[in-house]
């Protein structure tokens, strides 16, 4: 095996192994651990090299506060995010994401049609799924919808970096629905967009939510072939 094929062997079971982490540790990642995972992901690529993105990271009793207010917050907020959230979802991608619930739904014992127990694993998210640390991922208004989607990218080196490293990570558009009380509460700029959030560390893979993997499709149902 060559070296480029072993590399790309490498990449290939990182994005294989990688999944999204519901339930954490409490045990903190050190803080040169965290410096290495950004190091990394500041190495993704960007449109003109702009590199839009600017990332706020929570420690120790950090975490634990915005955690709180965050809570609070939600119970009596509107969401109010900075770009608009899908409209809807039809057809497949109707399907994807109704499997993706009930494989969560399923993994915790809640039976369709409860609500309770639905709405209480949605709050999970805004507890950051008790995970000890979370990036806050912003980009710059003016750069619209490209900046955006270069930090989906940077989110995505984020997100196979820390699979690399034996961490856990839960990318959550879901704090994003309160980017005002977010730019507020880190005292970001009005000129910064929230894009998303990552909460992050140890994974407990005893927990049954950790215990699911989604399919993907395959790149026959995505890709359209044009030759001569």
């Amino acid at each position: 095996m060559t070296a480029t094929t072993e590399e790309f062997a490498a990449l290939t079971r990182v994005l294989d192994e990688r999944w999204t982490c519901r339930q954490f540790h409490p045990q903190p990642v050190a803080r040169e651990t965290i410096q290495a995972l950004l190091r990394l992901a500041q190495r993704t690529p960007s449109w003109c090299n702009t590199q839009p993105w600017r990332t706020v990271v929570t420690e120790g009793a950090g975490t634990d506060r915005f955690r709180k207010e965050l809570l609070e917050h939600v119970v009596t907020a509107t969401p109010t995010p900075d770009f608009d959230f899908p409209a809807q979802y039809t057809g497949v991608y109707r399907d994807r994401r109704r499997e993706c619930g009930m494989q969560l739904y399923q993994s915790v014992g809640i039976a369709k049609g409860d609500h309770e127990k639905t709405m209480r694993q949605a709050v999970r998210n805004f507890e950051l799924f008790d995970a000890p640390h979370v990036a806050i991922v912003t980009s710059e208004a003016d750069l619209g919808v490209y900046g955006a989607v270069d930090c989906g990218l940077y989110i995505g080196s984020f997100l196979l970096g820390a699979q690399s490293l034996g961490l856990g990570a839960a990318p959550q558009a879901a704090l994003a629905s309160y980017a005002p009380f977010i730019r507020e509460y880190f005292g970001i700029p009005d000129h910064r967009k929230v894009v998303a959030g990552i909460s992050f560390g140890y994974p407990d893979t005893d927990h049954p939510v950790n215990g699911f993997r989604t399919a993907r499709a395959e790149p026959d149902e995505v890709i359209t072939w044009f030759a001569d």
